[in-house]
Parts: C-alpha cells; structure tokens; sequence
C-alpha cells in the first residue's frame, strides 16, 4: 500500500513539474482532482520536495505508518471496543474506553 502513495506524490510531482523540459505545467488545483489529494496536501509535498528532496518523502509515508501502539495493548482495545459497555450509555466512548483501559490496568 505503502508503494502505491508514493507513486500518487511521484505522479502529482511531475504534473506540477514547471522544468524546462515539461510540456504542459498543471495548476495546483488541476492536479488536485487528478490525483485525489488536498491542495493543501499537494503544497506540503511540493515544499518538502524542493527544500529536502524525493528520499524525504518516501521517509515521510515511513513515518506516518509507524505503529502507533504496541500490538498487546492493539488487542486488547480491539476486543474491548466491540463489547457492551457495563452501565451507562449503550456505546463506549473513547474516554469510556481510555477509562476501562486503566481499570484493566493495560496503560497507565
């Protein structure tokens, strides 16, 4: 999955290409609804682009999809999340479950 965005910022980089050897330069808005991006997403990515260079995106997508939790506490919320919650209202909430994840004593 991971491939797949960095062809999209690869894809709308070159759409936005205004070198001397592109023919045709596309507007940010343009390339926006090409590739499905924001065009505040597409401003970002040109910035980096220019100031840090094409590794620095592909180090970006690493980064964004670093585990965020480690995956014993993952579980545990996941077969939490689903169940019915003991009193109160019919659905967890995510203080709720913050809440039960103490009591469990699964975080601090």
């Amino acid at each position: 999955m991971r491939s797949v965005k960095i062809l999209f910022f690869a894809r709308a980089l070159l759409l936005l290409d205004k070198g001397p050897r592109t023919k045709e330069h596309w507007a940010v808005s343009q390339t926006s609804k090409a590739v499905r991006l924001s065009e505040c997403a597409l401003n970002y990515l040109k910035e980096i682009f220019v100031s840090q260079g094409l590794d620095s995106i592909i180090r970006l997508r690493q980064k964004q999809e670093a585990r965020v939790f480690e995956e014993a506490f993952e579980v545990e919320l996941i077969q939490l999340a689903p169940s019915e919650p003991l009193e109160g209202p019919t659905r967890w909430t995510v203080r709720r479950l913050a809440d039960k994840l103490v009591e469990l004593e699964i975080v601090e």
